[in-house]
């Protein structure tokens, strides 16, 4: 026995004199006093019984508690005295002693107990020295280290074997490795032990610190086999009101200063016309008598109301009125100007005013102004009106006190009469006609008389009678009416056509008149049977257009030498797929960098890879979470087993797997800009017809490759597709379990799981029978040109996945996106067609892409909104504006309700308003999104479009 034990034991476990009897021996390990290499005293254990054959001298060290440490380092000193420099001695002799460990859950080791040997120990390593020593030089010590687990017991026994070595134990030092508690990007994170395997990553939860708050979960940082942080995911920052200090270590507030939101921006004084109450403020409250609008953000300065506008000046013409006037002499500090027309009729008897009705036309319009002039017109004939000119702005309505306006007092002169409502003809003969009509809706004073014109084409005749006489028998009149005031003629009605009896008599008009229409409609029943004869000459055609074709693909999959796709589920042992497929890459050359996101096994690292005899390069690692099933290790490398068979520049790229370490990897070449949806979400706008239609074409040459090789992809989407920082797109997410069906006559894929079908991207004989084949793809395809095209838009929008599939049945097609080119558009509906057969091949769509490429002047002619085979449904899909009581509600139907305040504020509270507003209009009360411009422009263009349609029932 002896105090061996003299290097401290780190962090948890303490410095502390050890125990008399911290080792016990066995056999001939001897305890000797000697000197450290500082020439210190210490007292080691020896051996060296050379001479005698058959040694098996065992030394074992005292209960040593585990504490929660997974894994333990072990730092030997020794020396070891070499064999050749012992004079005969037998063959016997070692230069090497083995290290053992034993785990417990508690202290119960005995002389005899664990037996001495091999097992129940585990062996760590056998123990060689770096330099021996001879009988006349002084001892060299060898320094080793060396590491086991993990470790699961309470605590653990470390033992050493001698089999005949002539060696001394001089220190041993047991240690483990950890993270200290440190704090990133505003966050706490705990002191972390190091895991089982020197390779492994324990996530260490982080806490924000004081005042901060987290910008994106979840929040942690890896702790690697080294003791080092890596990896940090997840970030906190400064809540509203504080600032970073203490080196990006905590958040303060300053008083007298504000932040109006989180973030790791400083404080800021407050704007002009605000003051901060307290500290650490939010946000600087506004001061007496100026204000924010809702739109306004909180670090803007506080502004007031304008005054009113100068200069109003008003010109009468008849019952006509324009007005002018000059800009306020205070704008309140904004720029959001706007200017509102009030109409008001004064009666003569009382001199009281009101509000005019909607017969008077303010133009362009009453409310939300933004230019300084309106003309008015309808006034009635002789009245007093009074107009008042508000001047508006963004914080109006904040202010309790009424707009400040200008306003002016008119008087309308005579006029003449409006136009006469439509002519009717009460009856006909073959030379008269009697005609009726309703007097004027503003006659503007007594109607003296009314004016007839009407005449045969290039012989006018004007009368005023009601009764016309002397015409020509079967001949059309055009005829309209006019009234007459003291002020003069009225305008005309609208032309209307007329015409005389061929004969008096009725019902010889009706002899003569009938084999007319007996012959026209003979005439039309032949036509409709000669189109069905053509309609079914034509669909023999085609479906036997159709059978050769197919035949011809039969020929194509059998042609020798060609490469066709293998399903690594066809293998009896899928590590055979792998092997076959995959390129094994040894986890030295991998080095992952940071944790970008998480996939269905695991998470998705971006990280580098240097193999031998090539440069290094910039990858993407998916990696297999500890705990898998095989199973879930087979499924994770069959996406492996599938892209390795694929060698194609629009095709992800597979570098290889890590398979033989842990944890298990899938390496892949890195696309910068990610997934393609999110990417177009992120650049709106931001690029050329030509740069889309670029990438179209790239994913169009991939899927021509993997169709060639008789692959059905089966989740081909834009969230699928990788963009490279070159803007390339390349095919990805191979994932999806897939077998193929032995007894079909064609290559048709059915889904393993029989559902989680993405519905909005799917054929319908996909969704209705499993059908899966290239055509499929190929409706796929045209979902994701429509994604491209409308940068990233949700297919279908709101509604359900059911709605999805009844609208696809009723044959409903997504209408071309903002400025998507005609031929594009096309191209989709071409891919939408509803007989799978009848589908364009990806060969032909890369043709046709590459076509639009070299005439890009087919690309200049956009599409209508609302053409296309898809317009019926759609019109079904548009909500009725009339059935809406407010602007508000009208909004909330359309899920624009978030914009309520911008409309009313501007002064759009009616749908006439509405209905005229431009995109110039939407950007300046506030809807500055491109998307939701798009929705609200699109619905006001549907309200336009009603209004003039129920036009003439209001008439």
């Amino acid at each position: 026995t002896g105090k061996l034990w003299r290097t401290c034991l780190l962090d948890n476990w303490e410095e502390q004199p050890l125990p008399q009897e911290c080792f016990c021996h066995l056999l001939q390990w001897e305890e000797v006093s000697g000197y450290d290499d500082a020439m210190n005293p210490i007292r080691t254990y020896q051996v060296c019984n050379v001479r005698d054959l058959n040694q098996n001298n065992w030394l074992r060290t005292d209960f040593i508690p585990r504490k929660d440490v997974l894994r333990v380092y072990v730092e030997l000193k020794f020396t070891v005295r070499d064999c050749n420099s012992i004079p005969n001695i037998p063959g016997s002799c070692k230069e090497t002693f083995n290290l053992f460990y034993y785990e417990s859950e508690s202290d119960t080791a005995t002389e005899s107990n664990p037996s001495w040997m091999e097992n129940p120990y585990v062996k760590v390593d056998t123990i060689a020295p770096d330099e021996s020593f001879s009988m006349l030089e002084s001892g060299r010590v060898n320094t080793k280290v060396r590491s086991f687990g993990p470790l699961s017991k309470t605590g653990f026994y470390l033992a050493f074997q001698d089999l005949g070595a002539c060696m001394s134990l001089i220190s041993v030092r047991v240690f483990y490795k950890k993270c200290s508690t440190t704090i990133a990007n505003f966050a706490v994170f705990p002191e972390t032990a190091t895991g089982a395997e020197a390779t492994s990553l324990v996530i260490a939860p982080g806490v924000c610190v004081q005042n901060a708050n987290e910008v994106s979960v979840p929040l942690k940082l890896y702790c690697n086999g080294d003791g080092e942080w890596m990896v940090p995911v997840g970030a906190c920052t400064c809540m509203a009101g504080f600032e970073p200090a203490m080196k990006d270590t905590q958040c303060q507030g300053d008083p007298g200063t504000f932040k109006s939101k989180q973030g790791d921006d400083f404080c800021s004084p407050c704007p002009p016309n605000s003051r901060a109450i307290s500290g650490a403020s939010s946000v600087c409250s506004c001061r007496s008598g100026y204000y924010r609008a809702d739109s306004d953000s909180l670090d803007s300065a506080c502004t007031s109301v304008p005054s009113a506008p100068r200069n109003l000046i008003s010109i009468v013409n008849e019952t006509s009125l324009v007005l002018e006037w000059g800009e306020p002499r205070d704008t309140g500090g904004r720029s959001d100007l706007l200017y509102n027309v009030i109409c008001k009729k004064c009666l003569p008897e009382r001199g009281a005013c009101s509000r005019c009705d909607d017969n008077v036309d303010v133009s362009p319009r009453r409310l939300g102004l933004t230019q300084r002039r309106v003309s008015v017109r309808n006034l009635q004939a002789h009245t007093r009106y009074s107009f008042e000119i508000q001047a508006v702005n963004g914080v109006s309505s904040k202010s309790l006190s009424p707009p400040q306006y200008a306003s002016v007092n008119i008087t309308t002169n005579q006029a003449a009469p409006s136009a006469v409502p439509t002519v009717h003809l009460m009856g006909a003969t073959a030379s008269t006609m009697s005609l009726s009509w309703l007097p004027p809706d503003k006659p503007n004073g007594i109607i003296l008389d009314y004016e007839i014109k009407y005449h045969e084409k290039d012989n006018p005749l004007r009368l005023s009678s009601a009764r016309v006489e002397g015409l020509r028998p079967g001949t059309s009149y055009v005829v309209q009416v006019r009234a007459r005031t003291v002020a003069g003629y009225g305008h005309y009605s609208a032309p209307v056509d007329f015409s005389t009896n061929l004969e008096s008599d009725p019902d010889r008009s009706l002899q003569v008149q009938l084999p007319f229409i007996v012959g026209s409609a003979t005439a039309g029943l032949v036509f409709i049977i000669a189109l069905v004869v053509i309609a079914i000459v034509c669909l023999r055609k085609q479906r036997t257009g159709s059978e050769l074709e197919y035949t011809e693909k039969l020929q194509q999959y059998i042609t020798p030498g060609m490469k066709v796709y293998i399903d690594p589920f066809t293998y009896e042992d899928p590590n055979e797929a792998i092997r076959e497929f995959a390129k094994e890459i040894d986890i030295s050359c991998v080095k992952i960098e940071e944790v970008i996101g998480a996939g269905e096994f695991g998470e998705v690292c971006r990280g580098r890879l240097k193999q031998p005899g090539r440069r290094e390069i910039i990858v993407a690692i998916k990696t297999l979470k500890a705990g898998y099933t095989e199973r879930q290790r087979r499924d994770f490398l069959s996406e492996a087993s599938i892209m390795g068979q694929f060698d194609h520049p629009n095709i992800i790229r597979l570098e290889g797997v890590v398979t033989k370490s842990r944890p298990v990897m899938i390496v892949t070449e890195f696309m910068e800009n990610g997934a393609l949806d999110s990417f177009l979400r992120m650049n709106d706008g931001q690029f050329t017809v030509i740069q889309l239609v670029g990438m179209l074409r790239g994913i169009a040459a991939g899927m021509k490759y993997l169709s060639d090789m008789n692959y059905v992809h089966r989740d081909l989407a834009a969230r699928n597709i990788l963009v490279n920082s070159n803007l390339v797109c390349k095919v990805s997410d191979f994932g999806l379990s897939r077998f193929l069906e032995d007894d079909s006559t064609d290559p048709t894929y059915t889904s393993s799981l029989g559902g989680k079908i993405p519905i909005r991207w799917t054929a319908p004989e996909a969704i209705a029978y499993r059908k899966f084949t290239s055509a499929s793809d190929v409706w796929s395809y045209g979902i994701v040109m429509w994604e491209v095209m409308s940068y990233g838009e949700r297919p279908y929008w709101d509604m359900s996945n059911q709605d999805v599939i009844n609208a696809v049945e009723q044959d409903y097609r997504l209408p071309p996106p903002m400025d998507c080119p005609t031929a594009l558009h096309q191209l989709m509906l071409d891919c939408w067609v509803k007989e799978r057969n009848l589908r364009p091949k990806f060969s032909q769509i890369v043709n046709t892409l590459d076509k639009l490429i070299r005439n890009a002047a087919s690309l200049k002619v956009v599409s209508s909104t609302h053409s296309g085979v898809s317009q019926p449904l759609l019109d079904r899909c548009v909500p009725d504006y009339t059935t809406f009581t407010t602007v508000g509600d009208w909004l909330d139907a359309i899920k624009m309700s978030r914009y309520r305040d911008n409309f009313l504020n501007a002064g759009f509270a009616s749908f006439d308003l509405v209905a005229q507003m431009t995109a110039e209009d939407l950007l300046r009360i506030g809807v500055t999104l491109a998307g939701h411009q798009k929705k609200i422009l699109g619905s006001i263009q549907d309200m336009r479009l009603q209004m003039n349609q129920t036009l003439p029932i209001q008439v």
